[in-house]
């Protein structure tokens, strides 16, 4: 029997054998393997460009909560799941008039509500029911409820959004989600592409210093390449993917799959040694090698995807799905397509080879095992506050946070609440056989809750004294349906603040108490539930991640006590990188504390497997504890360093770059959690195996220790 590479898993001479052999036929067929490769490119092409994407985060939410089935019935009931305020500033009424005529007729504009809907512009503003006024009117400027036929994030919705915009001057904003949501979609669609750029370029860069050909890391890349689009033209059968899960997966499949190029090289390179010219059987031979290796090594990053999948917030399913078979892909090519580019350009890869530009280490590893005792120590001391750290560190929820303040959407929203006092805006659904009177109580103590500036509905607009036949019909099309009538109110607190939240438990206590049956719906609403849905998420994706990587670790090295402390180092390294930020004062995406802990574990826990096992393979073989400690941590220092700057420089710079905070900040703790994992495995772990080297003996399967 002979041990696999990388984990320690026992191939047979029959199984090995096979993959012998299934080597040597992509060998055989590399021409047409290349070719069929570049041809798939086409429908994967397609696929890519015909594969929609969804920019409104809220979509994801569950579709069994209140508030989405509240969004449901605004489109079945009322032909609307859509709304924007409209602010014009220092415009005459007649021409506030015009320019409200030219977007009703805008495609997928449903109505448009405004001083004119209410009254003739011929009567006085003054004359207007107070709450109306105050509504729509504020010093020099005057605002207008425009309503969509289609959902927030809808394409005809986003069109829409755009054809106001060009009708608008300079003194007119469009706020609301649909126009963040517009404004995000145009700001990642500039910023994907460059993206891979910056990926791409820092990788060749990282690639060129580390390994010993000029040529071979656009081989890798261009393998690479084919994979992430295989996959993103796969998405078509999805039917639509998140704009952060296309932003992310492209860079993110790179950084997680690089290593398996890096490994196809390596042991492409000894085959080489061993078989001398016959260049065809040691690629056979490194292709046998690699296929039981990465298989093995993607099945921690496969499990920390799939983990996102148990999310109730879908984002997760998206994102989860996309990645995992990303990784597949990443596989399959890296043992077939990538094998038959080196063949092809064999001769061309040693005329570019050159000596690696980075050196070895060999008294490092002594130095790191001399000092154990101190970095045990310091191990603790790191791991316990972190802990606590990262368990404070701020989230945002306010999707507004995530992007540029000079967005048209941002400041139209900051003139809302500067000039209206406005924050998030709620909606009302209710039964409309509720009596007028009970209405009127609702609406009252409703507009005593702290923060709540009106609620309008029917009997808000004309008062209980006046007859319902005054209201215009127009007004009443918007405000009831034949089984609801819908209530807006305005409010001064700004979406996912403790204020706005606590106003919404107050406003359903009421509602409820007049219709058990009523609905708090609106962005805030949706987002109070996405606050407490990805607060349970957090625990079950992280608890899900560590039980499939500790399990897959059990397997692996058939011991007890190794999927413990792995798990702990890396969970360790997760909890520095998620803990900084409470130290800087930094902020982070909700999305950003549910997701890296499981991207972190999945793919960096490989960086512990690949010294483990050789650890394994040393102390089994009878030498010493120091001995085997060495020998493990000398030959893990370069491979785990190069797949740690690979993902490194995959995500960093994107980072750096991207202006969507969302982006920024998940491929910077992406990149940051590569290195620190890194640095936990390489200082930490070693002293793990000291202290604990009797227990893991006694409790794991291969570790056949002779005295």
């Amino acid at each position: 029997m002979t041990k696999g590479h990388k984990y320690g898993l026992e191939i047979t001479g029959k199984e090995e054998n096979k993959m012998v052999k299934l080597g040597r036929k992509i060998v055989k067929f590399r021409i047409p393997i290349f070719i069929l490769s570049l041809l798939l490119l086409v429908p994967s092409a397609i696929g890519y460009i015909n594969t929609r994407v969804n920019y409104d985060v809220l979509y994801y939410l569950p579709d069994d909560i209140e508030t989405m089935k509240g969004q449901d019935i605004l489109v079945d009931e009322f032909g609307t799941g859509a709304y924007s305020m409209f602010i014009c500033e220092g415009m005459k009424n007649k021409d506030v008039a015009a320019l409200k005529k030219k977007i009703e007729n805008v495609e997928h504009v449903s109505k448009v509500v405004w001083y004119d809907s209410f009254s003739d512009l011929s009567v006085p503003v003054e004359m207007l029911p107070d709450k109306i006024r105050s509504a729509l009117f504020s010093d020099d400027s005057t605002m207008m409820f425009i309503i969509f036929e289609t959902t927030t994030s809808a394409d005809e919705t986003m069109d829409a959004i755009g054809d106001i915009r060009k009708l608008a001057g300079k003194q007119c904003f469009v706020s609301g989600m649909s126009a963040i949501v517009t404004d995000t979609k145009n700001l990642a669609e500039s910023e994907v592409a460059i993206y891979v750029l910056i990926a791409v370029v820092l990788s060749c860069i990282v690639l060129a210093l580390t390994m010993e050909s000029y040529l071979i890391p656009f081989l890798f890349l261009a393998s690479i390449g084919i994979a992430i689009l295989y996959n993103m033209g796969t998405n078509i059968f999805k039917g639509e993917i998140s704009y952060i899960t296309k932003a992310l997966s492209a860079v993110l499949q790179l950084g997680v799959t690089m290593d398996y190029s890096i490994f196809l090289w390596h042991s492409y390179q000894e085959q080489r040694k061993l078989y001398g010219d016959d260049h065809k059987e040691a690629m056979a031979q490194a292709i046998a090698a690699t296929i039981k290796s990465v298989v093995g090594s993607s099945i921690t990053t496969i499990a920390g995807f799939v983990a996102l999948c148990f999310m109730s917030f879908t984002l997760g399913l998206d994102l989860g799905i996309v990645m995992a078979k990303g990784v597949i892909f990443g596989v399959i090519c890296c043992v077939t397509v990538l094998p038959a580019m080196i063949m092809i350009f064999d001769k061309a890869l040693e005329k570019t080879k050159h000596k690696q530009l980075i050196p070895d280490f060999p008294k490092v590893s002594e130095f790191l095992v001399k000092h154990h005792k101190a970095f045990a120590f310091l191990c603790v001391a790191l791991f316990i506050p972190f802990a606590y750290f990262q368990a404070n560190t701020a989230v945002y929820y306010n999707l507004d946070s995530s992007l540029p303040k000079d967005l048209e959407s941002i400041m139209a929203n900051e003139k809302l609440q500067e000039e209206y006092h406005m924050g998030a805006a709620h909606m009302i659904l209710m039964d409309k056989n509720v009596s007028s009177k009970e209405k009127h109580k609702m609406i009252k103590e409703m507009e005593q809750v702290d923060g709540v500036k009106e609620v309008l509905g029917l009997e808000s607009i004309i008062g209980p004294s006046l007859p319902e036949s005054m209201i215009p019909q127009d007004i009443k099309d918007i405000l009831e349906s034949d089984n609801y009538e819908l209530m807006l109110i305005t409010n001064e607190y700004q979406t996912a603040s403790e204020e706005v939240n606590a106003q919404i438990n107050d406003l359903n206590s009421i509602l409820k108490s007049y219709d058990k049956n009523g609905m708090l719906v609106g962005e805030a609403p949706c987002t109070k539930d996405l606050i407490e849905i990805t607060d349970h998420d957090f625990k079950v994706v992280s608890a899900v991640s560590i039980i499939a990587v500790f399990l897959i670790i059990l397997f692996v090295f058939k011991s007890i006590t190794l999927p413990i402390i792995l798990v702990l180092v890396i969970e360790g390294a997760i909890f520095i990188n998620m803990g900084i930020p409470y130290l800087t004062g930094t902020e982070l995406p909700f999305i950003a504390s549910i997701v890296i802990g499981t991207i972190q574990l999945g793919a960096t826990v490989d960086y512990a497997i690949l010294m483990t096992s050789r650890y394994e393979q040393e102390r089994g073989s009878g030498k010493s504890k120091k001995e085997s400690i060495s020998i493990a941590l000398e030959s893990s220092i370069r491979p785990v360093m190069v797949s740690a700057f690979s993902f490194f420089a995959a995500t960093f710079g994107v980072g750096i770059y991207s202006k969507i905070d969302m982006i920024s900040s998940l491929c910077l703790l992406m990149a940051r959690g590569a290195l620190i994992s890194m640095c936990a495995v390489l200082l930490f772990l070693p002293a793990m195996y000291w202290i604990f080297d009797r227990v893991i003996c006694a409790t794991s399967k291969n570790f056949k220790v002779r005295k």
